[in-house]
């Protein structure tokens, strides 16, 4: 980039991914913006900006990693923080947007999250929505603000097409994720199974039947997050009764709650390919944890956006 380029691109991170910010900065040859943040004794979040954004196109990095609201609450004030320091234009950068797994009505009196965390993002102040794989994808259209909705999918696909695995079957936890696990088969020249749950309460899932043979061979189960491990490991064990082999497990966001650990240390699955939207510990899982970087897929979407090119197109061809 030219040196007055520079000048009206910064990057700023938050407190729940200062590692991935400082590598984006990097990819894109520019200083991480110098950023104050503290808490009041009581908890209350303070935020102070340690250099002019006057004018800047400013990119906010953070993730809605645990503490979940903690992070989302910071987000909020610095976001307010730039507005009033001048930023000219403010776009967040958010790999996993907590509370998406709340998109819709299920049941009477209960409320549709993501819809609000959308909403205070608006309010905020951030003039575009920079995030990855979401839960459901028409999440984008709570925003009022332009959404650039990537995938780490074809990180996925290129890890499972590197290990040349035979019998291979791609498997879509349930029906919300065919789509997308279709695409991986096609792509891995793999059959396609589904299985078919139901979720009594969050975080609790029972498998109930499989549409597709998994029979001698070897799955890839591939999802969006895992969370406490629940759902993954319940269809392993499914799976592995129903005569399958090796079994390995693939999604965009390692939530990763407790007793996820414990639950995938002791599970059917040989293998778990993560990306790093939201960081983990990988001596937790020594052997059994892969981590993909999606670091190339955001600086380039950053690049794309201040240049005002096409961001789909970094994805063309790959899905």
């Amino acid at each position: 980039m030219k040196e007055e380029e520079k000048n009206k691109m910064m990057i700023f991170t938050g407190s729940s991914v200062p590692g991935l910010g400082k590598k984006i900065a990097d990819k894109l040859h520019l200083e991480l913006g110098k950023v104050e943040l503290t808490r009041f004794s009581d908890g209350e979040i303070y935020v102070r900006y340690l250099e002019s954004i006057r004018g800047a196109n400013v990119f906010l990095i953070q993730t809605c990693s645990h503490p979940v609201n903690y992070h989302i609450m910071e987000t909020l004030i610095m976001v307010d923080a730039l507005k009033r320091a001048s930023a000219k234009n403010i776009t967040a950068v958010i790999p996993y947007m907590g509370y998406s797994r709340q998109d819709r009505k299920t049941m009477g009196r209960e409320p549709i999250s993501a819809k609000l965390i959308a909403d205070l993002l608006s309010v905020a102040g951030i003039d575009r929505m920079m995030t990855m794989d979401l839960h459901a994808g028409q999440i984008q259209g709570f925003f009022n603000v332009p959404v650039d909705h990537l995938t780490a999918v074809p990180k996925i696909i290129d890890y499972i097409n590197s290990k040349n695995i035979e019998n291979l079957v791609i498997v879509s936890p349930d029906a919300g994720r065919v789509g997308v696990a279709r695409k991986v088969a096609n792509k891995c020249h793999a059959e396609l199974a589904i299985l078919y749950k139901r979720r009594p309460k969050p975080n609790v899932s029972e498998t109930i039947n499989i549409v597709g043979d998994v029979g001698n061979k070897n799955v890839f189960m591939i999802d969006d997050l895992i969370d406490t491990g629940g759902t993954v490991c319940e269809s392993a064990e499914f799976m592995k009764k129903l005569g399958a082999n090796k079994i390995y497990a693939a999604c965009t966001h390692p939530v990763f709650s407790k007793p996820v650990y414990k639950r995938l240390k002791e599970s059917s699955i040989i293998e778990v390919v993560v990306t790093d939207t939201i960081p983990i510990k990988k001596e937790l899982l020594k052997d059994k944890l892969v981590i993909l970087s999606v670091v190339d897929s955001l600086s380039q979407a950053i690049k794309n956006v201040f240049y005002n090119k096409s961001v789909s197109e970094i994805f063309e061809g790959r899905m």
